[in-house]
């Protein structure tokens, strides 16, 4: 697959998982506003904390290291390996969620079942909720490898879908059953986006004629279940090194990214109803984060990891694959800067309105506007976090990836300290510190090894960390004028002074962003460039 192909493929699915992350979050965020007008915040942090940390939990363990392990290379290989590899998902989840289900029932501490009812039954169906959906996972790797992208925001956006309307009917109108409404919508969340993947193979294998069906490694249903080759092993061994290697790592990752929520679980510094108001703000900062690093994340390690060669630095790469590699590095690292200079900035001066829109007196009084500003700096770091971690373990070796692990090991220790520390010395806000802390470190791993890796060829790539003094002028201008507007006209001077705020907000944004397009006009050119490249792909195919 020629390079440009696969990065017009890769743009297609960012923005295509930018779309799917903007209708999730918008979803959840309206679906939390409803929930708290009817559902005590307890059962809201035991279900947005306790349960789905252990859901995430035994998903990121049993399949992060697969699925990164198998969409390395090139899609050349011999899939029925691969396929095998995969399933072993399946038994690895049934034994984090035994293991992780029996330390959430036996050695953590039981809520009230006065108070939260159902907290048993709720552990049972999160943990096989984790178990259906790796079932899955083979059809989802070898369709985000064929770059099937429509397959995955309809598969993905109807199981959410139908999560939301269930959760919000059942609440609605049978409140009193408590954890068994979520239990139930997030095995309802699963079993759809099994089915999904599953349905679309069986009729799309059903149709040997098909241009896609012929680009498919395999030719019916049961090519997608484990078999045990005659000739060959029944997995490649390489991929189960890199799998391992990967797996090191993504248990120490787990620590650093969920980190705060272990703290809360394990060490119990928060009560239940301090822990839901600290999620619905978490997920109120990360909203812009998750809608677009993620995709971006996603989509273009897939996009550099089929680009560039493991074990080889930038010198030894094809000239063309490379350049381009560089010029798409550079870009994305910009943008990240950008954007996340955006949301510090601006929402600096407007976390307490924000706040005080969504949630009342609830969220915007107390800790709550400082959480939020907290996590506005460190939404700048997870920006440049994703883009240099996405290039970085899609070019980084076995070896390399081994060595990096030792890394995280200190880090998530590190972490784990650090919010304990400054948790019991400044409440939640520590959780955030302690995360600026450890993304620093990773951010500054990350720059070492590409600037060791760029250093023999004449490619800069870092230089997208860059901006001009007078768009760095426009950032300090904005700031300051909406952080004396806020002192001013927010939040108790009514709603027509609040107005006036958002006003001022949106002049001062809209001088920036035109700031931004007079300094910046490669990145510009290159975003302009890759919104091209799908329709151009499809008119092609």
């Amino acid at each position: 697959m020629r390079i440009q192909e696969v990065l017009g493929q890769a743009a297609r699915q960012a923005s295509s998982g930018l779309l799917l992350q903007v209708l999730f979050r918008l979803i959840t965020f309206v679906l939390n506003a409803f929930i708290l007008r009817f559902l005590s915040k307890e059962i809201i942090g035991i279900v947005n904390v306790r349960l789905t940390l252990l859901y995430s939990t035994t998903i990121f363990l049993a399949r992060e290291a697969f699925r990164r392990a198998c969409l390395s290379g090139s899609t050349q290989r011999n899939w029925s390996q691969t396929i095998n590899l995969l399933w072993l998902t399946v038994p690895l989840g049934v034994f984090w969620s035994l293991f992780l289900g029996w330390v959430w029932l036996q050695l953590l501490e039981v809520p009230d079942p006065n108070v939260i009812p159902h907290y048993g039954t709720g552990v049972v169906v999160f943990g096989l909720s984790a178990v259906v959906e790796l079932v899955g996972e083979p059809f989802w790797v070898l369709a985000q490898a064929h770059m099937f992208v429509k397959l995955k925001m309809v598969a993905e956006s109807l199981s959410v879908i139908l999560k939301s309307v269930l959760t919000a009917c059942l609440v609605l109108w049978l409140p009193h059953w408590g954890l068994h409404i979520f239990s139930l919508a997030q095995l309802l969340f699963t079993a759809v986006l099994v089915l999904c993947y599953v349905i679309y193979f069986k009729k799309l294998l059903g149709f040997p004629k098909s241009n896609k069906q012929q680009s498919l490694p395999v030719s019916r249903m049961t090519d997608l279940l484990p078999s045990i080759p005659r000739s060959r092993e029944f997995v490649n061994w390489k991929e189960a090194k890199l799998t391992w290697s990967f797996f090191k790592q993504s248990f120490l990752k787990q620590i650093l990214t969920e980190g705060e929520r272990y703290v809360m679980t394990f060490l119990n510094v928060l009560n239940f109803g301090d822990q839901g108001v600290y999620d619905i703000v978490n997920n109120l900062g990360s909203l812009v984060a998750r809608l677009i690093f993620h995709p971006i994340e996603e989509s273009f390690y897939v996009f550099f990891a089929k680009v560039l060669e493991r074990e080889k630095d930038a010198t030894l790469q094809k000239q063309e694959d490379i350049a381009v590699a560089t010029m798409v590095l550079e870009s994305l690292l910009k943008l990240a800067l950008l954007v996340g200079l955006t949301i510090t900035v601006f929402g600096f001066a407007y976390s307490q309105l924000a706040l005080d829109l969504y949630g009342g007196t609830i969220l915007s009084s107390g800790s709550g506007p400082v959480l939020l500003r907290s996590y506005c700096l460190y939404v700048l770091l997870l920006a440049i976090n994703g883009v240099t971690e996405c290039f970085t373990f899609a070019a980084m070796s076995k070896e390399q990836v081994d060595r990096y692990n030792f890394t995280m090991l200190a880090l998530s220790s590190s972490f784990l300290v650090l919010s304990y520390l400054l948790t019991r010395w400044c409440g939640s806000v520590g959780f955030i510190l302690a995360n600026c802390f450890n993304m620093g470190i990773r951010i500054t791993q990350s720059l070492c090894f590409i600037h060791r890796y760029y250093r023999d060829s004449p490619y800069r790539p870092l230089a997208g960390l860059q901006l001009s003094p007078v768009l760095l002028g426009a950032f300090a201008l904005s700031g300051g004028v909406t952080c004396v507007s806020e002192v001013f006209l927010c939040c108790e001077q009514g709603w027509l002074a609040r107005l006036a705020h958002v006003a001022v907000g949106a002049f001062c944004l809209g001088a920036t962003l035109g700031t931004v397009f007079l300094t910046e006009t490669q990145l510009i050119h290159f975003l302009r460039t890759q919104l091209d490249v799908p329709r151009l792909a499809d008119k092609t195919t």
